[in-house]
């Protein structure tokens, strides 16, 4: 493929929760009393499980581990309202988040958040971003199928005027990563709560302080040359 016909980058997807902000581990604080409440405790491998996972199918993990009947939409209000509470005292942003956002943004690539968490607590967190610096919002209650699913990432894809293949995914979790792969995105993995195992349509990087708006521009190329899982496709450390 010439250099005038490979696909350029048209937009940039970034996932939330242990992605943009070191907020797996506020979760971890309302499982654990949503666990605590429901009368037991959740195992360690259950809950990173659950990373990248939505609300009811969280509730309905939770509930199966515990071996308990409950009503999981009782549970899932109060999961969702302490852990908006929890995210109303203060996100933590994960190490180069802020300024990759930034970065992105100068250049004036489109940015879509890509998130499975429902609107109500996305838009607790969103009141941790400057205005505008997302073109367009997808929430894990506005698809009909959540991440893995590529529904998501076709969605945003398409509210920024990008063909998925022209997008970069950036993402933190199994679940995520296979929905932005399965929408046809490159992706950079961030492991955050479990490991990534390499892949052909994925870079993985230790934080995101390694990745520069330029190399971004590259991965689309490499991505339809088949090499952006190669081992020489890793940014240059900033």
């Amino acid at each position: 493929m010439s250099e005038s016909t490979a696909p350029a980058l048209a937009a940039v997807l970034f996932d939330m929760d242990g992605t943009l902000f070191d907020s797996e581990k506020l979760w971890d604080i309302s499982l654990e009393e949503l666990a605590a409440m429901l009368g037991g405790s959740l195992s360690l491998e259950t809950r990173k499980a659950l990373v990248g996972s939505n609300l009811y199918e969280t509730v309905g993990v939770v509930h199966h581990d515990l071996g308990v009947e409950a009503d999981e939409q009782t549970s899932g209000e109060w999961l969702l309202r302490r852990t908006k509470e929890l995210f109303a005292a203060g996100l933590p942003w994960k190490d180069g988040a802020a300024d990759l956002l930034a970065a992105v943004r100068a250049v004036g690539i489109p940015r879509a958040l890509v998130t499975s968490t429902h609107r109500d607590l996305t838009d607790v967190a969103l009141a941790n971003f400057p205005p505008g610096t997302f073109d367009a919002v997808v929430c894990g209650d506005e698809v009909t199928h959540t991440k893995p699913h590529p529904e998501s990432y076709l969605t945003a894809a398409a509210l920024v005027g990008a063909a998925p293949e022209q997008c970069v995914a950036i993402e933190d979790s199994p679940r995520g990563i296979a929905s932005a792969e399965a929408a046809g995105c490159a992706v950079v993995a961030v492991p955050s709560e479990v490991p990534i195992a390499p892949g052909p349509q994925r870079v993985l990087v230790s934080s995101l302080t390694e990745v520069t708006v330029p190399w971004l521009k590259t991965l689309p190329a490499r991505l339809a040359a088949g090499t952006v899982g190669a081992s020489d496709n890793r940014p240059p450390t900033q």
